[in-house]
């Protein structure tokens, strides 16, 4: 075997991925490699090429279910470092390489009073992977503060710049989960923050309800961010001790038509205004066919948020999660007449 260790590349082999993915899955992969800068990620790629592997590229593996082993090569992310740039005096860009933990990201903002990102606090995973799917929680979506990101394209193995438009964001989706999935990895993301008169957003979800129960009535952007983490630790499981992948579903969006039909037959039915028609949230959807909290063996609907599938035992398979999740889809689908999509990629 040749030697890629050179570029800081040390190849792996038969590694256990339980640790690195957040539903804490023990399933194996062939080889297994983790990269902190670009050399290393070349390297890595050529051992790739010389060997004919699939590729994997792993992120904090909050996203993903693997419901069996992994034939080739697993490539971990670990590039680090931020960097900013003031560009009036109310902006600033802000870029920070694709292995840095999301949440402690979005902390570093909120040290420096930069403003946009704080309702996406708390969010498992890590940077690199926010835009592949437009990452969004209480109101706030990646679009809405994305600037551009660095892309290695994986055939010439040129680095490109994508701006908002490029990545085509759409509800949880993008370019890079369509025309170029596995086609590109993101090395990098450089958000467009405010540095004053802050827009801050608080009508989506219970946000204002906890901002009223702290007394607070014309909240710092800091404080909103306090507000969504008591929220998301009152009602969602941490990984590190209940393995999950947070959402497990989409919300889905269903034509006006479609709603108003329901409405008549579930008028406590919650609803959103979407581009396309109307969101119903998804976790409602699954709690009204009594999954919430239900468990099949090693799995379980969380017992708090019904949108959210766990590894009650820490024993799960991957298909077990997988079965579970189907269950849950044909359910939905025979009382509302919707087709639940997972949010989490399946391999």
């Amino acid at each position: 075997m040749a030697d890629y260790s050179n570029a800081g590349a040390t190849i792996q082999e038969n590694v256990s991925l339980k640790s690195f993915n957040t539903f804490g899955i023990n399933v194996y992969s062939r080889y297994f490699v983790e990269v902190d800068s670009e050399p290393a990620l070349l390297s890595a790629l050529r051992f790739a090429d010389d060997n004919m592997l699939p590729k994997l590229f792993l992120g904090g593996g909050s996203n993903i279910l693997f419901t069996q082993d992994f034939s080739g090569i697993v490539i971990k992310l670990d590039l680090k470092g931020a960097s900013e740039e003031i560009i009036n005096e109310e902006e600033v860009l802000i870029t920070a390489k694709a292995g840095e933990n999301w949440h402690q990201f979005v902390t570093y903002c909120l040290e420096r009073d930069y403003g946009g990102l704080e309702n996406l606090s708390l969010i498992p995973g890590n940077v690199g992977t926010s835009p592949m799917q437009n990452i969004g929680a209480y109101g706030v979506e990646i679009k809405d503060t994305f600037y551009s990101c660095k892309a290695l394209n994986l055939e010439t193995r040129e680095t490109e710049i994508f701006t908002a438009e490029r990545c085509a964001f759409g509800y949880r989706e993008s370019f890079f989960k369509k025309e170029g999935k596995g086609k590109y990895v993101i090395l990098e993301v450089t958000f467009r923050l405010s540095t004053k008169n802050h827009h801050i957003k608080t009508t989506y979800g219970a946000i204002k309800t906890e901002l009223e129960a702290a007394g607070v009535e014309v909240p710092t952007i800091q404080q909103v961010s306090k507000a969504v983490i008591n929220i998301r630790q009152s009602k969602l499981p941490d990984p590190q001790v209940t393995g999950n992948a947070g959402s497990f579903f989409k919300n889905p969006v269903i034509s006006t038509k479609h709603y108003e039909s329901l409405a008549k037959e579930f008028p406590a039915m919650p609803s959103y205004p979407a581009q396309d028609g109307v969101k119903v949230p998804a976790g409602w959807l699954i709690e009204q066919c009594g999954w919430k909290g239900k468990q099949i063996g090693h799995v379980a609907s969380h017992p708090l948020q019904a949108l959210v599938i766990i590894n009650a035992t820490g024993e799960a398979t991957g298909k077990e999660v997988y079965d579970f999740s189907e269950k849950i889809i044909e359910s939905v689908n025979a009382t509302f007449g919707i087709t639940l999509e997972r949010e989490v990629n399946i391999m």
